[in-house]
């Protein structure tokens, strides 16, 4: 990713943000705080180039902003959803964006069942749930043409087995930068399985 000083600033800003709200509500594992920057913030920009080019894009469970908030930080001027269901987290992501001056972000605090969202181009989660359930919230929301971007771990080839049970869908795999073990899953042409 190219050198950007205003983007670099926001995620700075939005670091410092994320570690002092840590301290009352937990948004990052004690254990990976000290990580923020290459385990949290570097994970998350590398959604950003998978992206499509344009349109709004939804980060279902955002919790700590992660990857919402630094997708939003490094992409300024397109339309965030950000779905959260724990109203402590939301007010994170509220005060987040006011304070890195995202105009666009859109804080749902909702459950992701009972959220209400237009048809959107890209759909994005991390650490959120397995595969199976992530396309289920996925299919809900993503217009005709839309993809899904979620980071899986270790596993993610045994939830891609347990997914194709029952759904149908292409998938792109990216080797994480931040994690070896690590894979970004790119889904599209996402349909349950009969349909």
């Amino acid at each position: 990713m190219a050198p950007d000083p205003d983007r670099d600033a926001r995620l700075a800003a939005f670091r410092d943000l994320l570690l002092r709200w840590n301290a009352t509500i937990n948004l990052v594992s004690a254990r990976t705080a000290a990580e923020v920057d290459s385990r949290h913030i570097a994970d998350s920009l590398q959604l950003v180039p998978l992206l499509p080019p344009e349109g709004p894009i939804a980060d279902l469970g955002s919790g700590g902003g992660l990857p919402g908030i630094v997708i939003a930080a490094a992409l300024p001027d397109r339309e965030i959803h950000l779905v959260e269901s724990d109203r402590r987290k939301a007010a994170f992501l509220i005060e987040a964006a006011g304070t890195l001056g995202l105009k666009g972000v859109k804080v749902h605090a909702a459950r992701i069942e009972s959220a209400t969202l237009p048809p959107l181009p890209a759909v994005t989660a991390r650490a959120l749930a397995p595969l199976d359930a992530l396309l289920a919230h996925a299919a809900r929301f993503l217009a005709p043409g839309g993809i899904a971007l979620f980071p899986k771990g270790r596993t993610a080839e045994q939830e891609l087995t347990t997914a194709a049970a029952h759904w149908h869908f292409t998938a792109e795999r990216f080797r994480s930068r931040t994690d070896p073990e690590a894979t970004i899953l790119r889904l599209s042409e996402i349909r349950r399985a009969g349909d």
